[in-house]
């Protein structure tokens, strides 16, 4: 099943068990706006908007303003505002991954992102601002913004890029589990921004799943997991960069740390003055402290699961094929899903194949039999040589295989150079088991 057919609204039957039969007499013309309707529980709506219909009139960070090509846009981002107004939960897209937003500055609000995700309640969540002006507002004591950041905010923001600053009392504690500090970022995606801005307050939001699972980059993953738990959903098609954003404490040591490593590399960093002896948490040092007592979230927990076991093949090159072939000898009769790179992907009338950006709904993996009574199901996640690509296809990947029901999942392990570092990171955390060799 394609779930672009439902973006484009036409064809609701791909959700059988989610719709009512009578959504298919639904006009055209009332589908910019679907409800997922339950006798028992809250109706999820799901609004789509085009990123690329918005336009940001400078480049000035310190109040920037909007303008929309698209008619509807207004009024769906003003409903959505209103609800996070009301102290609502909803998802919204950004660049990195979906998240589940509310209104930052509102402890009752915040605590309805903990409960629809199941979250552990001294997980920290990341404040998301659309200005410098709200950013400012938000310190404590009318600080200013820690000079050490003003080049990366000058380089990076809007972008996949947290910060760590000083918490003041207009934050709740509940965003920041006790701690004196909070992450705080600007986000690039256009609708993310104007939403914040429409809003006038700041947003909290973390992933848009169920605490544990793959993180959602499509709006699809966001209703398999919290429809029926949320009003809205903000349909901004495949997010660019698919892993969550870098998270960087420039205040909290001698040397400036990555935390969370995510869309703004460490190479990229270590450029910047100031930056130059930048370390990375679990690469150039540990401190249990940040796990037991987490800043920033992505630290204590187990995180990215998906349903299936999961084996990641913790090896780069050419023996990763050769030591999956080895290992699943070890499963007999069950399904496997592999998810792999270009180079190492094995093409066999026995295996099935799917390519970067393929389907996004899941037929079968009972097509093409193994003579041994296996199914096996690989997802190309793109080219070794761009791990922007695999950061980008790694949770929806993930996402396909459980779709499929799979029994088991083998995950290629990538360099840690660039965009590999924050994939590694998600895969480590994510894996039931690490082969080395």
């Amino acid at each position: 099943m394609n779930f672009q057919f439902w973006r484009q609204f036409s064809k609701v039957s791909h959700f059988g068990n989610r719709l009512l039969s009578s959504l298919n007499q639904i006009p055209k013309s009332s589908k910019s706006s679907i409800s997922f309707i339950s006798p028992l529980t809250m109706i999820t709506q799901v609004s789509v908007l085009d990123p690329n219909t918005f336009i940001f009139s400078t480049t000035n960070l310190e109040d920037p303003h909007f303008t929309t090509t698209d008619p509807n846009a207004f009024q769906i981002l003003e409903h959505a505002a209103k609800l996070l107004s009301e102290d609502q939960v909803i998802a919204i897209p950004t660049e990195t991954v979906y998240g589940l937003a509310s209104n930052a500055l509102s402890s009752e609000a915040v605590k309805k992102i903990y409960a629809a995700k199941n979250r552990p309640s001294d997980n920290p969540l990341i404040v998301h601002i659309s200005s410098l002006k709200m950013l400012k507002s938000l310190l404590p004591n009318n600080s200013e913004i820690p000079s050490i950041y003003e080049p990366v905010i000058k380089k990076f923001w809007p972008g996949p890029l947290t910060i760590l600053l000083p918490k003041s009392d207009l934050i709740p504690s509940e965003i920041t589990c006790n701690q004196p500090t909070v992450a705080i970022r600007f986000p690039s995606h256009p609708i993310a921004r104007a939403l914040i801005s429409t809003c006038g307050f700041p947003l909290a939001a973390p992933s848009a799943n169920t605490s544990g699972r793959p993180s959602p980059t499509l709006a699809s993953h966001v209703l398999t997991d919290l429809d029926k738990k949320i009003p809205l959903i903000i349909d901004g098609d495949q997010c660019n960069f698919g892993v969550e954003s870098t998270v960087l404490d420039a205040i909290g040591s001698k040397d400036p740390l990555i935390l969370r490593p995510g869309g703004v590399t460490y190479e990229a960093l270590v450029k910047i003055p100031g930056f130059e002896n930048l370390k990375v948490y679990n690469k150039d040092f540990v401190n249990k402290k940040y796990e037991i007592t987490p800043t920033t979230p992505g630290m204590k927990y187990r995180h990215y699961s998906p349903d299936a076991e999961m084996l990641l093949v913790d090896v780069v090159g050419n023996k990763v094929m050769n030591i999956i072939d080895r290992e699943i000898q070890n499963f007999k009769n069950k399904t496997i899903g592999i998810l792999i790179t270009q180079q190492n992907a094995k093409l066999s009338d026995n295996i099935q194949t799917i390519f970067m950006n393929g389907p996004l709904k899941c037929s079968s993996v009972s097509e093409n039999p193994m003579k041994s009574n296996q199914n096996i199901l690989q997802y190309i996640l793109g080219d070794s040589l761009q791990p922007k690509q695999i950061a980008r296809e790694l949770f929806k990947g993930l996402r396909y295989l459980d779709e499929c029901k799979v029994d088991l999942i083998f995950v290629e392990g990538i360099s840690e150079e660039e965009e590999g570092l924050a994939v590694m990171n998600r895969l480590r955390k994510a894996a039931t088991k690490i082969i080395y060799e």
